[in-house]
């Protein structure tokens, strides 16, 4: 009802529709919309009724009710819309949680059911995460949250050729950015569930940035700290590292990243892919965490509804 109630102020959903059983007698009237159609009304399995005719044999005026199901690009895009401001998840009130997961369990029930080959080719490619209840990546997303560190995309990139996933993490701090991710192998169980292993993790070199970009404010213990006179400071100590980081950065240059293997019991894990098509993939992990993740897929503005265009629009952001 949350989910319904939702679409409805965001113009999915007209308001207030009346309901009506799956078997209709024809002497029942339902209006939907002032939409009335002059034909005899039949039950659901088949059976005539004769009152559908009146005195004169002429067919009484019958509603014909419209459905109230959702388009897949409806529940997509109210579904990417309420992600707006919870920071992938980190952020989102309890409220905004159960009006997720009301719109997952929506487009997961339009989930079609594919053969295997259809179903890999799909997975196929590098997906970026825009949601999640995964208490481990909401760690890393909290890290966002200390003064001057910043965490970039997460992403998945799945090949299906060598049955492998790589999942990277970018982190971005003062005069450096650099990435952590893990390489795992899988095993195709069904054409959903995929048993997974993680073999090895990755951390990239730091590269070293010869800009020093402080931002306006910071966020410090639940206050807002106003950092902009600290800009004009700080900008000729930046002008003179300049040369001193492109002397280390040179020398970082040719270091190889640290890799280490992941040898741990709790190194194998399952996902079950509950909701899949060409650009929104919904995963779930073995502990009930939920991963929403969407993929950059070319497209023809030209052959797309504004539904679509919409949906488009708000994985690009």
């Amino acid at each position: 009802m949350v989910a319904l109630q939702l679409l409805q102020r965001k113009g999915c959903l007209p308001r207030g529709k009346s309901a009506c059983s799956s078997r209709v007698l024809p002497s029942t009237l339902c209006k939907h919309e002032n939409r009335v159609s002059l034909r005899p009304r039949a039950a659901a399995d088949g059976a005539f009724y004769p009152e559908a005719l009146d005195a004169s044999g002429y067919a009484m005026a019958v509603a014909e009710p419209e459905s109230d199901e959702m388009s897949v690009a409806d529940i997509k895009a109210a579904l990417l819309d309420s992600f707006y401001g919870t920071e992938r998840g980190l952020a989102a009130r309890s409220e905004i949680r159960a009006e997720i997961n009301e719109l997952i369990t929506l487009l997961e029930a339009k989930n079609p059911n594919r053969l295997q080959e259809e179903a890999m080719r799909m997975l196929d490619g590098t997906w970026k995460l825009v949601y999640t209840s995964n208490s481990e990546l909401l760690a890393i997303l909290a890290l966002s949250r200390l003064p001057f560190v910043s965490i970039g995309d997460i992403t998945q990139r799945i090949e299906t050729v060598f049955n492998t996933v790589e999942n990277k993490v970018s982190i971005s701090v003062p005069l450096s950015r650099t990435s952590f991710s893990t390489t795992a192998s899988f095993e195709v169980r069904t054409p959903k569930r995929l048993q997974v292993r993680f073999e090895k993790g990755v951390i990239q070199t730091p590269e070293l940035l010869a800009d020093l970009n402080v931002p306006e404010s910071v966020n410090l213990l639940g206050q807002q700290v106003d950092l902009s006179p600290l800009q004009g400071v700080l900008q000729p100590v930046s002008q003179g590292l300049n040369g001193v980081i492109s002397q280390v950065g040179s020398i970082l240059s040719n270091s190889s990243d640290l890799s280490f293997p992941i040898s741990t019991d709790s190194a194998q894990t399952w996902l079950l892919t509950t909701y899949q098509d060409e650009d929104t993939r919904i995963t779930r992990g073995d502990g009930g965490s939920v991963f929403i993740l969407t993929k950059d897929v070319p497209y023809s503005p030209s052959s797309m509804t504004s539904q679509q265009e919409a949906v488009a629009e708000a994985m690009m952001l």
